[in-house]
């Protein structure tokens, strides 16, 4: 079984959920999810979670980008970044062209 972190944009928030159960019942990953629905958090509390967001790609075997229509954000590439300086394999949902 293999761990995954999921990164992907938060606009893609409701698609983020549903790869996710997918990935779990049809691939048998182990998906560690986005942090999902925060509105209203102070600028302490997004940096905690930046940190611990890091931490699950710590802990994981590979990050899950989900790259729906190629769109790979800033902090998603920051992500693939540290995944790969970390020796972590890159799946992507869409293939990269």
């Amino acid at each position: 079984m293999k761990v995954v972190t999921m990164c992907g944009s938060m606009r893609f928030e409701k698609e983020m959920i549903k790869i996710a159960a997918e990935l779990e019942t049809k691939k048998n990953y182990c998906v560690i999810q986005c942090v999902y629905g925060l509105k209203n958090i102070t600028e302490e509390e997004k940096k905690q979670i930046g940190v611990i967001h890091y931490k699950k790609i710590d802990i994981s075997d590979a990050i899950y980008v989900v790259n729906i229509s190629g769109h790979i954000g800033e902090s998603t590439k920051q992500e693939i970044g540290y995944a790969k300086a970390h020796n972590k394999e890159i799946i992507y949902h869409e293939s990269i062209k």
